[in-house]
């Protein structure tokens, strides 16, 4: 069964455009893409977290991302409030 909403010409089209863009343009769009869901991603932290200090947002937002053990090994935790 295939879930996805695409239908095969507009995925067939889609395909195209990446296989004939620059790379550096390919490279833009997917840090932009990536940029965005940080944006969305820590939306929902500033959310669930209406107190919080941005500092401590983006540490959340760190360690949702990298996951816990490797986020502890890097920052060494979250910073105190």
């Amino acid at each position: 069964m295939n879930k996805s909403d695409t239908s095969p010409a507009a995925r067939k089209a889609l395909i195209d455009l990446w296989r004939k863009m620059p790379p550096e343009v390919k490279f833009r769009r997917v840090f932009e893409a990536y940029e965005f869901g940080k944006m969305l991603a820590m939306a929902g932290l500033r959310d669930r977290h209406p107190d919080a200090s941005e500092e401590r947002i983006w540490h959340l937002w760190a360690k949702q991302h990298l996951g816990g053990k490797l986020y502890e090994k890097v920052y060494g935790g979250l910073p105190d409030e």
